[in-house]
């Protein structure tokens, strides 16, 4: 009879030994990433600044500071400056030594300038800074030298002819930021440690008396003429560096958003 074909056998798979393997050691887990740098307080306020452009103006009496602020939110926000029209005045050191004769044509000189300012400002497509509102110019210094006697009925009269035609068709600003100084002695005191040649003949009275006007003039600026006003009054406080700087940009950062 034939055989039957064998089957293979198939080998039983060796048993592997139970011994108990040493576990991986684990990884060291990666290094958390540093956390992320604190942006500086300026590019803070840069980006919280608005996007659209923007118009602000300085106000304020003669030594309150408005040169120093107008130049510190250009240089933190961006913002073109405009300067006040002062060092080029052709009549200023002429007014302040005889403001009878040269009272009107000085505040006419001041107003065709600061109107041309916003001509420009109207053309500029960043955000803008200005040294000085054109409405202090009407409101304050025509009207005081006016109650001085320094301007006649007839030219203040045509003093605001020239200003409310001028003033038809021009951008306004959106914000002014206004410097309150009450104390005289410390405007007194600016004014000569800057020692401007055409401000040496300002005396306190004429100060003071620019104080009383500037006292409504938020007031008037929001009522008459429907601008936001902030008032700072900045009679002890320094600007330029410290403490006094950063608290003056934190309060203008939240007056612009």
């Amino acid at each position: 009879m034939p055989r039957s074909p064998t089957r293979k056998r198939t080998p039983k798979a060796a048993t592997a030994p139970n011994v108990a393997l040493p576990l991986a050691a684990p990884e060291d887990p990666a290094p958390a990433p540093p956390p992320p740098e604190a942006p500086a307080r300026n590019t803070v306020r840069r980006l919280r600044a608005p996007r659209a452009k923007r118009f602000v103006a300085l106000a304020g009496n003669i030594g309150a500071g408005k040169t120093t602020a107008a130049k510190i939110i250009s240089q933190t926000f961006g913002f073109e400056l405009f300067d006040e029209p002062v060092i080029d005045n052709r009549f200023l050191k002429d007014y302040y030594a005889n403001m009878g004769r040269w009272s009107f044509t000085l505040q006419l000189e001041f107003l065709i300038r600061r109107v041309e300012h916003h001509e420009l400002i109207h053309s500029v497509k960043k955000s803008c800074v200005q040294d000085r509102t054109l409405y202090e110019d009407p409101e304050i210094f025509a009207k005081y030298l006016h109650g001085l006697g320094h301007m006649t009925n007839a030219e203040l009269d045509l003093y605001f002819e020239y200003f409310q035609r001028l003033t038809r068709t021009i951008v306004h600003p959106d914000k002014v930021i206004y410097f309150d100084v009450p104390t005289v002695d410390v405007l007194l005191g600016r004014i000569r440690q800057r020692g401007r040649e055409e401000e040496k003949g300002i005396e306190k009275g004429f100060l003071r008396g620019l104080n009383g006007y500037y006292a409504t003039f938020p007031m008037v600026l929001q009522n008459k003429y429907g601008v936001d006003c902030l008032v700072m009054d900045v009679t002890n406080q320094d600007i330029r560096t410290g403490r006094g700087r950063e608290e003056f940009l934190d309060r203008v950062t939240t007056f612009l958003a």
